[in-house]
């Protein structure tokens, strides 16, 4: 910490503490970047909170909020400070009439699970995963598999979010209405989300069923109840064997049922793959027959192999991810899922005619499962401005998962990807904010999102100096202007992208104007950015649209 940091830390409320070490490594969960942020802090209070940002206001500092690092990309990175909010997890008050819960926002959703079980209650619907903070969920437009449900974010009923001018601003679809729109998908560039409430539901159990199926009866029944048969349904198919394991689940009142043990789905199972993935980096040519090999010693070769279990809520919809990976994940109308899968499936099986990709597949092998979720926000109000799905009717997810066994990035990985997105550009499809993308510009997200503007609009008024603004954001959604001269005075710019040894990499920034005008704690931040501030804290009043 430098002298002028120390300094404004004893001056700045010293009353309330400033949790912050030097020296921490941010890694993200799959290893794929690494930064060193100059301090890492973990926050207690809402008062410590907003002692972080008058700090980083007045030394010039960008903020990054991080949770478990899920995401693969670099979006987390920064070499400023980090704020973790690990130790900012409480459930604020639960009201079992109307089942709104209202916690503090760095709840990791496993411990909210189990919160909530003790009140009888359950959170409607999850992704596959439970590791993420509630904020991190909401910001980033966490989902999970089902036509009857949307994305995370669609429960919740109101947010708090601490501005960079200090203020802990309330939102919700009837306050400050734009504010909360953009907040419900803010991707960390708005401020620091404080307090969720959420509506959740009475506790259940689920009951679900995976069996093995052939890609061309998935295909029949796209149409034919495949996702409105049941609660919640996902596909992993295997692009070489044409076939897929479909999983359903609905809720239940049976007994809890433990799915039959398979030495091959346990450890010997997990680590026999992550060889075998590991070989195929130098023979990729393997990959078709680990394929089969691996499905085989799970579910057999004959379709409607499988199993079934009764688990809680807040685990069966879960999934293990097993290795550190590449996800690239988009979203498309759900109407266009057989054409997409038809076409990359001819394409990874080189029938390059029916595929129409402009881009060879020759000598390229790649990893299973491809994933297949749904999910349908078409009738949810509001909408967040930078929601990925398809705003008239169900939307379709395709993730094509790529593993890094031993922290290895596999040869396949930029071609592939090149061809997926080509592919889902031409499908309408737009990028899931959290996952790994290449071959997307802030140009296309204008075009792709109509509420964009609207978007930029909000962001700019709560943060106009950019503290929670970094290189992420410039690269896909902020306006580009190669001179520099747009750049915002405490955005964080990439300097450096280098190697890490064992793999992925390191990430260095800085902010080119962080020293240009730090502000003494004696100084009002009213005096020295009175029309920014004017601006930015005009939330009194309804701020909607036609406000």
């Amino acid at each position: 910490m430098d002298a002028f940091t120390e300094q404004e830390v004893k001056r700045v409320d010293p009353l309330v503490p400033f949790r912050a070490v030097p020296k921490h490594q941010h890694r993200t969960w799959a290893g794929t970047f690494f930064s060193r942020p100059e301090l890492y802090i973990q926050p207690e209070s809402t008062e410590e909170i907003q002692k972080i940002v008058a700090l980083a206001r007045k030394c010039r500092r960008r903020l990054v909020v991080v949770g478990c690092g899920h995401s693969p990309s670099d979006l987390t990175c920064t070499s400023s400070w980090m704020v973790n909010l690990d130790e900012y997890s409480s459930i604020l008050s639960v009201n079992k009439e109307t089942k709104i819960v209202t916690m503090q926002a760095g709840i990791r959703l496993e411990e909210l699970g189990l919160k909530l079980e003790e009140h009888g209650l359950a959170m409607p619907n999850l992704g596959s995963i439970n590791n993420q903070s509630i904020a991190g969920a909401i910001s980033t437009g966490t989902h999970g598999s089902s036509t009857r449900h949307g994305i995370l974010s669609e429960s919740v009923t109101s947010l708090k979010i601490m501005l960079s001018n200090g203020r802990n601003v309330s939102c919700s679809s009837d306050h400050n209405s734009d504010l909360f729109r953009a907040a419900l998908l803010s991707l960390g560039a708005l401020g620091i989300i404080t307090e969720v409430s959420f509506q959740a539901v009475d506790d259940f159990k689920i009951k679900w069923n995976q069996r093995l199926t052939p890609l061309d009866q998935i295909l029949k029944d796209w149409n034919n109840g495949l996702w409105t048969d049941n609660e919640f349904t996902r596909v992993w198919w295997m692009p070489y064997m044409k076939k897929a394991v479909k999983w359903t689940g609905n809720q239940t009142d049976e007994p809890l049922q433990v799915p039959q043990k398979s030495s091959w789905r346990g450890t010997l199972g997990f680590h026999s793959y992550h060889v075998l993935l590991y070989i195929a980096q130098w023979i990729p040519s393997l990959l078709p027959s680990i394929e089969r090999f691996v499905i085989s010693v799970q579910y057999g070769n004959a379709d409607g192999a499988g199993d079934s279990g009764v688990e809680k809520g807040r685990t069966g919809l879960l999934m293990n991810c097993l290795y550190s990976q590449f996800v690239n994940e988009w979203a498309i109308p759900l109407e266009k899922g057989p054409e997409a899968l038809t076409r990359l499936s001819a394409w990874l099986n080189g029938d390059e005619e029916t595929a129409q990709i402009p881009l060879s597949p020759r000598n390229l092998y790649i990893h299973a499962p491809i994933e297949v979720r749904v999910c349908d926000t078409s009738k949810a109000e509001p909408r967040p401005f930078l929601d990925n799905t398809n705003p008239d009717g169900p939307t379709l997810y395709l993730n094509a998962t790529l593993y890094r066994p031993y922290n290895r990035d596999p040869p396949c990985h930029l071609r592939y990807y090149e061809a997926f997105e080509w592919l889902m550009k031409e499908m309408g499809g737009r990028p899931h904010w959290a996952k790994n993308f290449y071959q997307v510009s802030s140009e296309y997200t204008h075009a792709m999102y109509p509420d964009a503007s609207k978007w930029l609009k909000i962001r700019e008024e709560v943060d106009p100096e950019g503290m929670f603004v970094g290189e992420w954001h410039r690269r896909y959604i902020l306006p580009r202007d190669e001179s520099g001269k747009s750049y915002m005075a405490l955005e964080e710019r990439e300097v450096k992208r280098e190697v890490a040894k064992g793999g992925g990499h390191n990430w260095t920034g800085e902010i080119p104007g962080k020293l240009l005008s730090p502000q003494l704690s004696e100084e009002s931040f009213d005096l020295m950015h009175g029309a920014e501030v004017e601006k930015s804290i005009v939330f009194d009043t309804d701020y909607s649209e036609d406000a």
